[in-house]
């Protein structure tokens, strides 16, 4: 079937849903962490393994928002698996996406490259999809489509904990023992959902914490694995230190043994690293 450029480029400039997204050059294999794929992944109602077809490029006058040293380019792409999604995609794609110029300052070549897109339907507009985030194309492997999949599947799952946006309260209460203590931390959800962090200190002994994912304050609940969904929430959300603010303990060393427990469960969880930029 012949290219028809000029369709195209009309169906460019009437498709406003499809946001302008930076993605990194589908050549290149950057080392995606957990966090990076957990992103990608909890952005993206549909993940599709494609291959692309053809490209065009956008006039720069057509781009706005288009950054120095990038070039935005109309997809073709041919479907090859939909990792998840509920959304029906045919074989064929088209979506927008910004990728750096070369070393030569020159459109790389994409057609024939493999990708994995983390994208969203378009409503009304059959086969256009929008790239979920920035980067939310990436040179499919493998090894990558096998990292993606438990996450995907540990986002689907019924059990899969809310998404976690801050903290809402915390109080350390001492106990009738020197050296012994709790402090419960109560987290805020996007979905009102309860959870609940329960450090607790005995005499003696080194002091354990745990995560609670509902109603019910779980005293044998234990921190998350790294690289899981329950860890992600976690380690990739809250801030570094206790908001003051959260601190509801009024005496001065209990407010400090909230603060000095808090950062425990920051430390036992270890930073969330991300190598691409979030949008």
């Amino acid at each position: 079937m012949r290219f028809n450029r000029l369709a195209l480029i009309a169906a460019i400039a009437s498709a406003p849903a499809v946001t302008p997204l930076m993605a990194q050059d589908p050549a290149a294999e950057p080392v995606l962490t957990y966090a990076d794929i957990a992103d990608l992944s909890d952005a993206a109602d549909l993940v599709i393994h494609a291959q692309i077809r053809r490209q065009v490029e956008v006039e720069r006058e057509r781009a706005p928002g288009l950054e120095a040293g990038f070039a935005r380019l109309y997809i073709e792409a041919e479907t090859k698996a939909l990792l998840t999604g509920s959304a029906p995609i045919g074989e064929s794609l088209r979506y927008l996406v910004d990728v750096p110029l070369n070393a030569k300052g020159k459109v790389p070549k994409l057609r024939k490259k493999e990708v994995l897109l983390f994208a969203r339907a378009v409503p009304s507009r059959p086969g256009e999809v929008q790239l979920a985030g920035p980067q939310a194309q990436q040179p499919y492997t493998p090894e990558l489509e096998a990292q993606v999949r438990p996450v995907l599947s540990a986002l689907a799952s019924p059990d899969s904990p809310p998404v976690v946006t801050g903290v809402r309260d915390a109080l350390s209460v001492p106990g009738n023992l020197a050296g012994e203590s709790e402090t419960q931390v109560f987290l805020e959800t996007r979905n009102g959902e309860p959870v609940s962090l329960s450090i607790l200190r005995r005499p003696g002994r080194e002091p354990v914490w745990g995560v609670s994912w509902g109603e019910i304050i779980d005293q044998a609940a234990r921190p998350p694995r790294p690289n899981t969904i329950e860890w992600y929430r976690l380690a990739c959300a809250l801030p570094a230190r206790l908001p003051s603010g959260a601190n509801l303990s009024r005496v001065p060393a209990e407010r400090a043994q909230a603060e000095r427990d808090y950062s425990l469960v920051m430390g036992s969880l270890g930073p969330c690293v991300r190598t691409l930029v979030r949008g």
